[in-house]
Order: C-alpha cells, then structure tokens, then sequence
C-alpha cells in the first residue's frame, strides 16, 4: 500500500456558525392621541403599534377592539383598553413557548391605482364611520326603524309628517321659480303648487308599491329646472302678450311626457342594468354637484333685490343647520331637522312686522303697479324694492278657492315638439344617474343588502312612469327620486316605508285645499331665493359626499371631479355668451340670460331643430358634466378599489335570502308574471 493510500482523509470545513443574536427590541414610543382614534399606521418605527402585518417581528399581535360606528356630532369615541393579552402557559420545562412564526409573505408589488401600498404593505385600516347620533351597541342600523318596521299610530303620522316637513324645500320652491318666468300670475302660481302636491303624493306611493319599495319621497327635481327655464326662454316664445303661461305649460307637458316615456324604456327594457355598469360614484359626484352649481346666478342676485331679507334668511337656515343642529328637544335635534321651515317662518314673520310698521312704504308709490307705467322717477326707484320686501303683494291667499281639486290636462292639450322632448330624452338619463346614487345610499341605511341591477332598472322604469304623469297633471318639471332623501333618512332617523307612504297621504289631501298652495305661492321671492342658495349649496355637498364609497385620497378621482366641475362651469359659460350683446334680450331678467342659448349659440348646422337641440343640451352643466365624468372613469386605468365601484346584490344570492326578497319583493304577487325579464329577478 502506497504511502498516500495510507494517509488520514482531510477534516471537512465545518459550516459557520449561527448569526450573533439580534439586539433586543427597543420600546415604541406610544402613538399620538389622533393616531388612536384614527388607527393610522406610519412606515416610521416608533410612531404606531406593532401590527399583524410584520410577520418576522416575533411579537404577538394585539387584538382588536370590536369595533362600533362613532359620532363625532357627540364627541370623540371612548378610547379602547390598552392592556395587553396575557402571555401564553408556560410549558412544562419552565420555558415561555413562542408562538410559531407565521409563513413568510411574498413581498409583492402592487400599484397605487389598485388601492394597495407597495411592496406588499398592508393598507392603513379604514376610519371610523360617521353617524348623526348615537345609536345602542346592540343595534348596529343608522335608523330607528328601518324599512318594513312598523311603528305605532302616533309615531306613523308624526314621522310620516316630519319627513315631509324635512324636504319642504325641495317640493315646493320649483314652481315658485318657474310660473314667474313663464309670465303666470300668483292664481297659477297657486294652482301649480297643489299640483305639485298631488304628483309628489301620487308617484311616493307609486314608487314604493311597484318601485324599488326603498323609503324615497318622488317629487319635482331640480335636474329638471334648468331645462325647463332653457324651453321656456325658446325663441319662438318671445313676444308673446296673451295666456304666455298655458301656451309653454302645454310645450313643457309634452316635452316632460317624451322625457318619461324614454325613461320607461331605459327601464323596463334592462337597459339600465347594462348602463349600471358604467355609472360609479366619481361619475355621480360631479354630475349632481353640477346641478347645483347652475344655478349660481340666480341665487344672491334675486337676494339682492331685499338685501336685509335675504341674508337674514340664509342666516337663519345656516344657524339652525350647522351652530344649532347638536341642541335636542324632546329626544330630536328640532333644528336640524326643520331648518328650512324655522328660518322661514322667523325671516316671513319679521318681514310682515316691518311692513306693517311702514318700513317698506314710500309715499304715493304701489307695488301692484309696473315700473314702467309709473310716471313719477321715485316711484321706479322703488317699486322693486316694494315688491320683493314686502308681504303683502301676493293676492293668491285672498283669491284662491278652499277647495280645488288639480286634474289631468288641467292646462289644455300637451304640445309635442321632438326637440324640446330630445332634451328631456336626454335630461332623463341624468336624473336617472342621480337616482342610481340615492338608492344605493339609502339602502345602506334601511335595507338589509343594495338591491339587484333589476331592482334598480324597475325603480327607473317606475321614475319615468312618474315623469308621465308629472307630464299630464302639468307641474312644469319632471318627476324622480329627490336627492335629499338620503340627508333627511340620516338626519330624521326615519327608514320605514309606511311613514313615508303616510306622509304621501297627506300631500295628496293637502293638495286639494286651495288655500294651502295659495299660502305656499304667496312666500316673497327674495326669501324663495335664500332657500334656494341653502337648498342647492346642498345638493352640491350631497353630490360630492358619494366620494366617500371611491378612494377620496387618489390622484386620479381627484382629477377626474375636478375636470369635470371645471368644465362643467367653463363650456355652458362659453354656449351661453357666444354672440350675446350687451344691449341685446334686455327684456329677459339677468339671472335668466343663460338659458335664451338656443337662440344665438354656436352650434349652426342646416336644421334649425338641430341647433336648437345641441346648444342647449351642451349649455347645461349638468349634461357637460356626466359627460366628462362618464368618458374619463371609464377610460383612464384605475383599480375596482379605488374607483368606488357601486356593489349591487346578485339575482342568486337574492334567491336564498328571505329578508332580501321581504324588503324588495312586490306586493300581491304582481311581479310573477316578469320572472323572465331580468327587471323582476325572483319576482321582486
């Protein structure tokens, strides 16, 4: 054997040891205050607890408080226990056993359009949820009754008449902007408000036995105001001396009838299940936050007319609304709830007194009288003055009868034109996106689940229905789901459907006494115009509140809104002053000069019915708005997170859920025979 076969092998080089033992932990520094109540998380160490979303940080995670809606109308919520979880038993050989570390996590990286933070991070938990008022433990509904709770005789009229009293506002203020620009006088103005009445009474029941059967008042809708102003300043009404008033009411039926008949088919065909699709809040938000930006000429320039009336009653509702709305009587914040009646019923009370006194007199000068047949300068210095500060110019209250019942075709036979009813074909796909906002909201409170895309197609179908009828019984707008449904069920608390079918009731009994429009009808014009700052300064705020369902915090929503406000404000501006003179129109009001477009706009093609319908349909912000919001949503990238996207309950799911089909489900049967449309699923 050679001296190398002999030899001792080699000893292998043994593997390096184990790393050093990592330093101890250092305590974390205790978060703020604000960071407690909010549960934000910083990717700076020492500024928020140790989180389940460090896998290898070898501590045990602490355990989540339950978690309840907090109210910060009452305060900040009561801060949660900060004692920590008692360690495991110890083993049998006196050693604390660790817990076993969780498998690691593949870091992965994910884009900020899809609503995650890079490299894997775990999302910062979402904030509290906000509520009007404190609600017990148990009960975990924003509502005192929901929506087929039934309460007691007593409570059914007064909350019934409270929800209506909420919403004064925007059932009765419409017509008072509309019969003075159609030139009628303060009988029609009356007669137009029990109409009103009437159609709100008729189409709340009417939508909540065959419609979406949610809680929501139906009445006229200021989507539809604009428009109607843009028809009744039409060229071919200038100049008109006799009945002005009948003659547009009847174009205006007919276009108002076109309008709901296409919304009938939007409907009732499944259209609007398809067209769901497209429709999400950052398209929502600045279409009806457009509606009530539209109307900022007419607002404080009417105000200005009585300036000391009006801003005492914009100060009023604001006092009531915001300083006022935590104070209680009788369990019920009063203030908040009837803001809009309590600061009219204040500002109408001091402005009788000054009248009385003498105030707004000037000698040998009568308001009745035009400023143009008076002789004396004086008196035409001051005769608006007289007539928007006063109280008693109105004699509809004298003149009206008790009892007067409105009727269908009450103004004569409706006049079809195809392009005043194009618009209102148009302007029906806008109200239907607002309605689309208000079921979804509403449902969060009332209901047990959103309803299904067919729920929501029948709900528009009954909407157009409404507008029909709103068409033949002539209130001069259309007929949809009032936004500030949605504000009224968070405030008064109310969700039932049979309060809101009670309080539907008495419209349509109120309606037929006479005396009771006459009363609404003789309200001045500047306190009309001060309700109507507050009422569409809300809509705008109501509007842009279906943020909160998108990721308020992105770049791309945050663009999207504000392009397509910005536009929405830009390009109707540019419709409306192409080819304006400054002398020219001088016998249309100020705050009415935006909607005469029809007439001078830019749009000149060989059809004079084509002009007329792209000028005004493009001068409407409203219109310019979705338009904007509806392109971009659905073209630029953007994760189903962060886009909001409206969650409808599935048909299936709606099958196997007995409260579901109890909450949505048509009464008597009746939706059976439509089991085969996808407008009725499971016979809802």
């Amino acid at each position: 054997m050679s001296s190398t076969s002999g030899a001792l092998p080699q000893p292998r080089r043994g593997r390096p040891g184990p790393c050093p033992p990592a330093p101890p932990p250092q305590p974390q520094a205790q978060p703020l205050s604000w960071a407690k109540r909010t549960g934000f998380q910083s990717r700076v160490s020492g500024e928020s607890l140790p989180s389940a979303s460090a896998p290898n940080s070898g501590q045990v995670p602490l355990p989540r408080p339950a978690e309840r809606p907090s109210d910060l109308e009452s305060g900040p919520p009561a801060r949660p226990s900060s004692t920590l979880p008692a360690p495991p038993a110890a083993a049998g050989n006196g050693e604390r056993q660790h817990p076993p570390a969780p498998p690691p996590q593949a870091r992965t990286r994910r884009r900020d359009s899809e609503g995650g933070r890079p490299n894997g991070q775990a999302a910062a938990p979402p904030l509290p949820r906000l509520q009007e008022e404190d609600e017990a433990p148990e009960r975990p509904a924003y509502v005192k009754y929901e929506l087929r709770d039934t309460p007691g005789m007593l409570p059914l009229v007064a909350y019934g008449f409270q929800h209506y009293i909420s919403m004064v506002g925007s059932i009765i203020l419409i017509p008072l902007v509309m019969v003075p620009a159609m030139g009628g006088s303060a009988d029609d103005m009356a007669a137009v408000v029990s109409t009103v009445l009437l159609v709100t009474g008729m189409t709340t029941l009417l939508h909540m036995f065959v419609g979406t059967r949610l809680p929501l008042v139906q009445g006229p809708s200021f989507v539809y105001l604009a428009p109607a102003l843009a028809i009744i300043n039409s060229p071919e009404f200038f100049g008109l001396n006799d009945n002005n008033f009948k003659h547009i009411m009847k174009h205006l039926q007919g276009a108002i009838i076109i309008g709901g008949a296409f919304q009938v088919v939007l409907g009732y065909t499944g259209l609007m299940s398809l067209f769901l699709r497209l429709i999400n809040p950052v398209v929502v938000s600045p279409t009806v936050a457009a509606v009530g930006l539209s109307f900022f000429s007419y607002g404080f320039t009417k105000i200005g007319t009585c300036i000391e009336m009006g801003i005492l009653q914009l100060l009023m509702v604001v006092i009531f609304a915001l300083y006022l709305r935590k104070i209680k009587l009788f369990g019920y914040r009063v203030f908040l709830i009837y803001a809009v009646p309590l600061g009219l019923g204040i500002t109408w009370a001091v402005a009788f007194v000054l009248t009385a006194t003498g105030v707004y007199s000037y000698k040998g000068c009568d308001a009745n009288i035009p400023a143009s047949n008076n002789i004396s300068a004086f008196c035409r210095k001051h005769v608006l003055r007289m007539k928007s500060c006063r109280v008693d110019t109105s004699h509809a209250l004298r003149s009206s009868p008790w009892f007067r019942f409105p009727y269908p075709l009450q103004w004569g036979t409706p006049v079809f034109s195809w392009k005043m009813g194009l618009v209102m074909c148009v302007v029906s796909v806008i109200a239907s996106v607002d309605s689309v906002g208000s079921y979804h909201a509403s449902s969060l409170f009332v209901a047990t689940r959103p309803p299904t895309t067919g729920v929501v197609s029948r709900g528009i179908g009954v909407e157009g229905v409404s507008t029909a009828l709103a068409g033949l019984w002539g209130t001069g707008v259309g007929s949809t789901t009032i936004t500030e449904n949605v504000h009224t069920i968070a405030v008064t608390k109310m969700g039932s459907r049979r309060a809101v079918g009670f309080g539907a009731i008495l419209l349509v009994l109120l309606s037929i006494i006479g005396k009771v429009g006459a009363f609404i009808a003789s309200i001045p014009d500047v306190m009309v115009a001060a309700l109507l700052c507050f009422m569409w300064a809300m809509l705008c705020a109501l509007g842009l509140s279906n943020l909160r369902y998108s990721a308020t915090g992105s770049s791309r929503n945050s663009i999207i809104v504000g392009l397509a406000l910005f536009l929405s404000l830009s390009v109707p501006s540019y419709f409306q002053q192409y080819g304006v003179h400054p002398s020219a129109n001088s016998s249309v009001p100020t705050y009415f000069q935006a909607y005469i477009v029809a007439s001078h706009g830019p749009v000149h093609t060989g059809s004079g019915g084509v002009n007329y319908v792209l000028n005004t349909i493009l001068s409407l912000n409203m219109v310019i708005a979705f338009l904007v919001a509806l392109i971009l949503d659905n073209t630029v990238p953007g994760g189903r997170q962060e886009r909001g996207l409206y969650v409808w309950s599935e048909a299936e799911a709606a099958k196997r859920e007995s409260a579901f089909i109890k909450d949505y489900e048509l009464p008597f049967n009746i939706g059976r025979p439509f089991r085969y449309t996808g407008i009725y699923p499971v016979g809802l």
